[in-house]
């Protein structure tokens, strides 16, 4: 097989969740210690950094892994999900694992992994964590693919955990109030490994103070003393953010962030106050790799879909919040532009739908869509949905048709936004990829 019948492989023989959604959820971690047994336990040949959370997984985990890299550390980066290609999943130093180990991998352990029956998740897991292995990578930034407790990350045993946030999503998988999806997410403290909490609420805390109890490990939550005072646009024009910071925590009290989305404040701090562990941990940071990972995150990483730039004129920018507690950030961004707003959008199906299109702004024009995916809700259902909530335009079968047209109808000095779920935002960089060839 080439790499492309090999990824086909992959998701066919294994139910990928971002594809076909519960059908593919499978509960235990039974298949996944098999699975490492078989490959000689490879996550125990590195260290690892657990990050949980509803929203700002992927931004503070990659961010983490620029600073490393930064610091001079082989740092190996498993996110969920990929936008375009499968192989951004898996990452050294930002690299993507080459397509030749991914074909490998396949044809030479398929006749062991195929009686198992796993999930695509749980095989790219143990891809992961052999492949990191293999390549001698100093630590992995592990990011929980959904919950926590039994997700087969959770075989781990990291030098410090992070939990971003909670809020509502994959409620039919993680509970249906915030005290129960933060106990799914709480299940990857262990005892004695320090964990960082980056926001809470009375209900969310409660959980995470008795659950680090039982379990005997240290917490700290990074919103009780915060080390980001404020932030502000970047002066020169770019699309980051320039943080106060409080005086102390680095000599100077400015840093640069190339992430500009307003959610990155919160995550920000919470970053910070993971750096402060990590440095109490041994780990050798000093203040210029701290600057330039957060200056060049994009960069060393290749992280794509937070509030990426895409063009200036007319501004095009494309997010991949697609929740509540992330939406909520970008529609405020979103008003604040204070342009004529073209906003192509779609969602899946087991989504908090109409929640979210209650934050939506209701002065855009709208261009509802559907992803290429079988979890996409039919963009004339959506349509129907939005109309209820005051939000007017037309939908369009296809996420290119649906740019396409809100490209036509945008001048100069409008902005185009495209979002409101993860495959929206991948069709869009398939679509603009396919372009420029």
């Amino acid at each position: 097989m080439n790499y492309q019948e090999t990824v086909e492989y992959l998701y066919n023989s294994a139910p990928l969740f971002q594809h076909v959604g519960a059908g593919a959820y499978k509960e235990g971690l039974s298949t996944t210690h098999k699975l490492d047994e078989h490959f000689g336990h490879p996550h125990k040949m590195f260290k690892t950094i657990h990050v949980a959370g509803t929203n700002g997984k992927g931004s503070c985990s990659h961010t983490l892994a620029s600073i490393f890299q930064a610091a001079g550390y082989r740092v190996g980066l498993y996110t969920s999900p990929h936008l375009v290609d499968f192989r951004e999943r898996i990452r050294i130093n930002g690299v993507m694992i080459p397509e030749q180990y991914v074909i490998d991998f396949v044809e030479q352990e398929r006749a062991f992994f195929e009686p198992l029956h796993p999930s695509f998740f749980e095989l790219a897991t143990a891809m992961a964590f052999k492949y990191f292995a293999d390549e001698l990578v100093d630590i992995a930034i592990i990011e929980v693919g959904l919950g926590g407790r039994l997700d087969c990350t959770n075989i781990i045993k990291p030098e410090l955990c992070l939990i971003t946030n909670i809020s509502f999503d994959h409620t039919q998988f993680l509970g249906h109030t915030l005290a129960e999806i933060a106990q799914e997410k709480a299940g990857i403290m262990k005892p004695g490994i320090p964990v960082v909490v980056g926001e809470t609420v009375p209900e969310t805390r409660e959980v995470f103070e008795k659950h680090a109890q039982e379990v005997g490990c240290p917490i700290v939550f990074a919103e009780d003393a915060p080390i980001v005072l404020q932030a502000n646009p970047d002066p020169n024009g770019n699309f980051g953010l320039v943080y106060e910071i409080r005086r102390g925590f680095l000599n100077s009290s400015i840093l640069y962030g190339e992430l500009a989305g307003e959610y990155q404040v919160k995550n920000t701090n919470t970053l910070l106050h993971v750096v402060r562990q990590l440095i109490y941990a041994g780990f050798q940071f000093g203040e210029e790799h701290i600057r330039e990972g957060f200056a060049q995150v994009c960069s060393s990483t290749g992280l794509m879909g937070r509030w990426q730039v895409l063009r200036k004129e007319p501004l095009l920018i494309c997010d991949t919040g697609h929740n509540v507690g992330g939406i909520q950030y970008v529609s405020s961004q979103l008003q604040k532009l204070q342009k004529p707003l073209h906003i192509v959008i779609g969602m899946v199906n087991d989504k908090d739908i109409n929640n979210v299109l209650d934050l939506l702004p209701k002065t855009a024009t709208y261009y509802f869509t559907q992803a290429s995916v079988k979890r996409a809700l039919p963009a004339e259902e959506f349509a129907a949905l939005a109309a209820k909530h005051g939000l007017t335009g037309n939908s369009y079968p296809t996420v290119s048709a649906a740019f396409d047209e809100a490209c036509k109808n945008a001048g100069l000095s409008d902005a185009v936004f495209v979002g409101g779920s993860n495959f929206i935002v991948a069709d869009l960089l398939s679509y603009l990829s396919q372009k420029a060839l």
